[in-house]
């Protein structure tokens, strides 16, 4: 027998079969160097197979899922974030966030980014206006940071961002600078205050693959009125919420399964007057009052 005969059979490869394939694919992503990496692909790896084997996936459908993909892939770029929009609506998102976030019931609860967070925001003083003129109903959101004892915590920065009065956001639309999204420092004191405009339940962008997919169903893909935070302080862990209008539409069906009780406030309205920010307003507006409770690090 030659050496060559010798090597091929000696690498001959074991059939692989529907009922052996997972066992032997997890084997092989078992030998990832990180261990962690090795948990998380044998598991993903199982549960992929177990779906294909409960719904008899046919080849069809699994290149209808990967044109899907890819098509979500191409849609997405620096403002758009068409995979994060798929984890939300799927439930995805909030299932993590809540198994990585279990606050103590008096810290104010965390929520998903979303896929229009955009990182650079400009920075704004106590009460300094961050719609820049545009129309709507203008609304103060002021409160105060502190932590779970009830000191405030002064130097806590507060990402804010948000939809304009038609339900868009920058990420949705062709400009080129900030709109409708600033950070806020809270005060010594701990307070803080947002000018801003009222913002308005919205549709999910429905032009992508997310949108198709949405619209063979009755899932309402609507979201109702909020406004988005960000607040990162050291020695707290960070939090990202949302604040919803109370009693505005869609809080019971929210697409993306973001709404809390603790985080639905009321928005109140006031005639000219003085202002939160210590200004004063010739014409009406709303008044939001949140204090955010931030769990210890």
């Amino acid at each position: 027998m030659t050496q060559e005969t010798t090597t091929h059979q000696a690498t001959q490869p074991t059939t692989v079969t529907e009922d052996t394939i997972t066992d032997v694919a997890v084997a092989r992503w078992a030998t990832a160097h990180d261990p962690r990496t090795a948990e998380l692909m044998t598991a993903l790896v199982r549960h992929l197979h177990a779906f294909a084997r409960e719904t008899r996936l046919t080849e069809a459908e699994w290149m209808a899922a990967v044109q899907w993909l890819t098509a979500t892939g191409q849609i997405s770029d620096e403002k758009r974030e068409e995979f994060i929009l798929a984890s939300d609506v799927l439930g995805l998102s909030m299932l993590v966030v809540a198994q990585n976030h279990r606050f103590d019931p008096a810290a104010t609860p965390a929520t998903v980014l979303g896929p229009f967070h955009i990182d650079g925001s400009p920075e704004r003083e106590f009460g300094e206006d961050m719609s820049d003129g545009l129309p709507g109903e203008l609304l103060y959101v002021h409160g105060t940071v502190r932590s779970l004892d009830g000191t405030p915590v002064p130097g806590a920065m507060l990402d804010v961002w948000q939809s304009d009065a038609d339900g868009a956001y920058e990420a949705q639309l062709d400009v080129d600078e900030a709109r409708l999204r600033a950070k806020y420092t809270s005060r010594p004191d701990g307070t803080y205050c947002v000018r801003t405009i009222a913002p308005r339940g919205y549709a999910i962008p429905m032009d992508g693959p997310v949108g198709a997919l949405i619209s063979r169903t009755d899932i309402s893909y609507y979201r109702p009125a909020h406004i988005h935070f960000l607040i990162a302080v050291p020695g707290f862990e960070p939090l990202i919420t949302h604040l919803f209008r109370e009693h505005t539409e869609f809080l019971d069906s929210d697409v993306v399964f973001g709404v809390k009780r603790e985080l639905i406030v009321g928005f109140e309205q006031h005639g000219p007057g003085p202002t939160p920010d210590g200004g004063h307003s010739d014409g009406p507006w709303l008044e939001a009052r949140f204090d955010f409770v931030l769990q210890p690090a």
